[in-house]
C-alpha cells in the first residue's frame, strides 16, 4: 500500500513530544513491512534548515484569512525514512523561529487556525493530485488536531483515499471560534454539531474524528478512558457513539534510537545480559557529575517530561521535600513547560542543591543519560495516552513509578511478591493521582532498591519486554488493509 503520513512534527526534523517520535518511527516500521510510506510536514524554518536541498514539485493557490497563499510543495529524499519527505512551504505561516505551535512567551500563535487549515488543504491536494503518478495514496494517516481538517477536505472528493486519524492527546483539540471558521471560508454545512461545531466554536480534532474512516488512539486503556466524562474532555459522547470505529493501538518506539547496548549518548553501553551492573553504575556516575550532585550509592531518580499538570509535575514538587527528609534519594529533572512549575523547581533546587538538579528545556543527549543513569524513573501523570518515557525506562533497566492510567497501565506491572515470583514485575504503580500516593509508591520502590537480587530482577524484566514497533505496525497494517478493502 501507498500510505501518506500527515503530521505537524516528526523527529529528527522537529519535535516537541511523543507525537514527533511516533511519526518518525512508525513509518519506518511500516516500510520494513513492505509498505510505501511518505511523510508530509509543514516547512518550518527549523525543518528547512535541517533537511538540506529540497526540490520544488508544484505550487497551489490556497485561501487563507483575507489572503490567497502561494503554497509550494517541496520534496526531500532521505535515507533514514527509506522514502520521500514532502514539505508544505508557506513562508508567511511557517517561516518563523521556535516552537511549531507557540511563540517564546508560551502562548499559541494567533494564526494557528489559518496555519493548519492551509496545511490541511495542501495535504488533501497532495493526496488527490500526487506529483508522482506512480505513487497514489491508498491511505492518508493523519495525526492530532493540526491535521484534523485533512479528512474533511478529502471527504469533498468523489473518490477519496481511506483516511485514518490518530488522537495522541485528547486534551489538545484545536478549538477555534466561529469568527475564525468564517474567516477560513470553510463549507457552511460543516458548522453543525453533526460535523465540527463544538460548544459554540469549532474543533479540528472533532473534524478528524467525524470525517475519517477510522479513529485510533495510542493505547487500549486510553481508548476506553476517553469514552468517559472524566477523561473525555466533552468528546466522550461522540467517542462512545463511534463504537468499532475507534481502536486503541499501543505505541512502540525506535529500538535503534533507544538501545542501551549501542546508545552513543551513554558513558558505557550495556544490556540485560552484558555489563548491566557496571554499565548502569558508569552512567550513574556520569549523570551525577554532569548534574553536579555527590557521587555515592544513594538512589538516583529521574524525570523527563513537560512541566504541565497532566504530567503530575505538581504532585512531584509537593512530595519532594517529604521524600528528601525521609530518604537519601536524589533527583535529576529535565523538562520545559509552564513557567510557574519551572520557577518552583528551580526554587527547590536552590533549597536542596545536593539533592536536586533541574534542567529547564530539552536535551536529547541528557534525556538518554537520565534514562540510563537513574535507578528509578518518576512518571506521575494524571493521564497518559500512551507514554514513551516509561517504555524507554523499561528498555534501559530503570524501573518506572507510574500512575495507573492509559498506556502506563498497559506497560508497567507493579512489583509485588506475586509478580516477582512470576517474573512480570517491572515497575511500581499507584492508583490515585495525588502526592501522597506518589510518595508512598516511591518509598516502596526505594525499599526494593535495598534488595539487589529483587531489584535486578525487576530491571531485567523490563529490559526483556517487546516494546518496539513491529507488533503495533502489523496492527496498523491490518487496519489499513481492512479499511481499503471495505
Amino acid at each position: 500500500m501507498n500510505i501518506l503520513y500527515a503530521a505537524s512534527e516528526a523527529y529528527p526534523f522537529i519535535k516537541t513530544g511523543g507525537l514527533g517520535d511516533v511519526t518518525h518511527s512508525l513509518p519506518i516500521a511500516l516500510n520494513k513491512l513492505g509498505e510505501s510510506v511518505r511523510l508530509v510536514l509543514p516547512a518550518y524554518r527549523e525543518v528547512l534548515a535541517g533537511t538540506g536541498p529540497a526540490e520544488m514539485l508544484t505550487a497551489w493557490d490556497i485561501p487563507g484569512v483575507g489572503v490567497t497563499h502561494r503554497v509550494q510543495l517541496l520534496q526531500v529524499q532521505l535515507d533514514e525514512l527509506g522514502d520521500y519527505l514532502y514539505l508544505i512551504d508557506v513562508p508567511a505561516l511557517f517561516d518563523r523561529p521556535g516552537n511549531p505551535y507557540m511563540h517564546d512567551e508560551g502562548h499559541s500563535w494567533r494564526d494557528n487556525a489559518e496555519r493548519f487549515t492551509v496545511f490541511s488543504r495542501a495535504v488533501a491536494l497532495l493526496a488527490l493530485q500526487p506529483p508522482d503518478a506512480n505513487w497514489i495514496p491508498d491511505v492518508v494517516h493523519c495525526h492530532d488536531w493540526q491535521t484534523g481538517l485533512v479528512p474533511a477536505f478529502l471527504s469533498l472528493s468523489p473518490a477519496p483515499p481511506v483516511t485514518v486519524f490518530t488522537i495522541h492527546n485528547l486534551s489538545y483539540d484545536g478549538y477555534f471560534s466561529q469568527h475564525e471558521f468564517n474567516q477560513l471560508r470553510l463549507p457552511a454545512i460543516w458548522w453543525s454539531p453533526e460535523f465540527m461545531e463544538f460548544y459554540g466554536g469549532f474543533s479540528m480534532l472533532k473534524a478528524g474524528m467525524v470525517f475519517s474512516d477510522h479513529v485510533t488512539t495510542v493505547s487500549p486503556t486510553y481508548a476506553k478512558e476517553i469514552c468517559t466524562p472524566e477523561i473525555g474532555y466533552r468528546y466522550d459522547g461522540l467517542l462512545r457513539h463511534m463504537g468499532n470505529k475507534l481502536t486503541g493501538i499501543l505505541n512502540g518506539f525506535d529500538l535503534d534510537v533507544w538501545n542501551p547496548a549501542t546508545d552513543p549518548h551513554l558513558a558505557a553501553n550495556y544490556s540485560a545480559t552484558d555489563n548491566f551492573i557496571k554499565g548502569k553504575r558508569a552512567n550513574k556516575t556520569a549523570l551525577l557529575q554532569l548534574a553536579g550532585l555527590p557521587d555515592n550509592d544513594a538512589p538516583l531518580l529521574g524525570f523527563v517530561g513537560r512541566l504541565v499538570p497532566q504530567k503530575g509535575i505538581d504532585l512531584l514538587t509537593a512530595m519532594l521535600p517529604r521524600l528528601f527528609e525521609s530518604s537519601t534519594a536524589r533527583l535529576v529533572i529535565l523538562g520545559s513547560g509552564e513557567k510557574v512549575f519551572a520557577a518552583e523547581l528551580l526554587g527547590l533546587m536552590r533549597k536542596y542543591p545536593d539533592r536536586l538538579h533541574v534542567h529547564i528545556g530539552y536535551s536529547e543527549p541528557l534525556a538518554h543519560m537520565i534514562e540510563a543513569g537513574s535507578d528509578l524513573f518518576l512518571m506521575p501523570s494524571r493521564f497518559e495516552p500512551c507514554g514513551l518515557n516509561q517504555m524507554y525506562s523499561l528498555r534501559y533497566g530503570t524501573p518506572p513509578v507510574v500512575n495507573h492510567t492509559g498506556g502506563l497501565a498497559d506497560t508497567v506491572v507493579d512489583t509485588t511478591a506475586t509478580t516477582l515470583k512470576n517474573s512480570t514485575a517491572n515497575g511500581f504503580v499507584f492508583h490515585s493521582a495525588d502526592a501522597a500516593a506518589l510518595l508512598a509508591s516511591t518509598r516502596r520502590a526505594l525499599k526494593y532498591f535495598t534488595n539487589p537480587r529483587a531489584w535486578q530482577q525487576v530491571c531485567r524484566n523490563g529490559m526483556k519486554m517487546e516494546l518496539g514497533w513491529e507488533a503495533s505496525a502489523k496492527k496498523y497494517q491490518k487496519l489499513y488493509r481492512s479499511e481499503v478493502a471495505a
